[in-house]
């Protein structure tokens, strides 16, 4: 990945602009709930981590009827499904590179988009996670440090919208 200037990057504006570019693709609607978390970083790394693991929702729930959602708390960005879910033995592995579970094989991809997801959140001094979540489906994400959290940037209440025509609603 080429390098990128760092610069402020609101959060919510990033999973916005991610959401409607996958709802245009699938169809899917997105819900993005985000607190006012502006950090310093990347934005169009944070762009793409955050497009690859809705791309990956949409993937493997490409019949949901629930929106995808998205959260962001304090430079924390969790993408949840309603989808099959990772099998418990995947979860280690999913960020690795090239790594492949045996449901995604008959699926198109390359086993990069959660490796550029666990490299955009190390370039951030951040980690990744990946969880079965609570009613089924898979809660996948990334932090960014705390340390590059801008002062006052919380401040907002949650901003919340929907994903859908293109444009966001609520």
């Amino acid at each position: 990945m080429r390098q990128e200037a760092e610069e402020p990057v609101e959060l919510a504006g990033v999973a916005r602009r991610a959401a409607r570019r996958v709802y245009r693709r699938t169809g899917r609607l997105v819900h993005v709930d985000a607190d006012g978390s502006v950090v310093h970083g990347r934005p169009q790394g944070l762009e793409r981590a955050l497009g690859n693991l809705l791309e990956n929702a949409a993937k493997f729930d490409p019949d949901g009827e629930e929106p995808i959602e998205v959260r962001i708390r304090r430079g924390r960005v969790t993408v949840s499904d309603r989808g099959p879910g990772i099998d418990v033995d995947d979860l280690a592995r999913v960020f690795d590179r090239f790594y492949r579970a045996d449901t995604a094989r008959g699926l198109p991809g390359s086993g990069l988009g959660l490796a550029i997801v666990r490299d955009v959140a190390g370039t951030h001094d951040g980690t990744v996670f990946a969880a079965a979540r609570t009613g089924g489906g898979t809660a996948v994400g990334f932090t960014v440090d705390a340390s590059r959290l801008l002062p006052g940037a919380n401040a907002d209440p949650a901003s919340r919208s929907t994903a859908r025509s293109g444009r966001p609603a609520g």
